[in-house]
């Protein structure tokens, strides 16, 4: 699942979530800190009204949460979101193994989080995933523990360009 802080600066950069089924969310205050809730149209659905689109939660008062605008919550884009939003820059995802040492699992500096490190052998193999995309001065790779984090990072790099030209 998506770092909920690469996805609160994926809102930040401009990224701008419209609420459907199978969407993952989070609410970033009081008992609900850490709680990841999925929309679903049974529990919890979208409600577009004039004012903004609204999240029900139906049914469930072990929540006590009646509902919450769509704008005070942090979507956590999947995958293949995420895939589809870099659209044709896209080329690859990969496997792969770092042993390089550095605790990022990233030689090139385009890394998304930090790789999972054992405290105890910090050079110890791990896995990683890297996306590669296209863009304006060539193909670059995004690395991370998760393919989720890659993806996001490249989204990252990609908005970043585009609101710099």
């Amino acid at each position: 699942m998506l770092d909920v802080t690469l996805a609160r600066r994926l809102h930040d950069a401009g990224l701008r979530w419209h609420p459907t089924t199978g969407d993952r969310f989070v609410i970033d205050r009081g008992e609900f800190v850490g709680d990841v809730f999925t929309i679903s149209e049974m529990t919890i659905e979208a409600h577009e009204y004039p004012t903004g689109t609204v999240l029900g939660f139906n049914g469930t008062t072990e929540w006590a949460l009646d509902s919450v605008a769509a704008d005070q919550s942090l979507w956590l884009p999947r995958e293949d979101q995420l895939r589809a939003l870099l659209a044709r820059s896209f080329r690859s995802l990969t496997r792969a193994s770092s042993a390089d040492g550095d605790g990022d699992g990233d030689g090139s500096g385009d890394t998304a989080t930090a790789t999972d490190v054992d405290e105890a052998d910090p050079t110890a193999e791990r896995i990683v995933y890297e996306v590669r995309v296209d863009s304006s001065g060539g193909e670059r790779v995004f690395r991370a523990a998760d393919p989720e984090d890659a993806y996001a990072a490249a989204l990252l790099a990609y908005i970043d360009a585009s609101l710099s030209l």
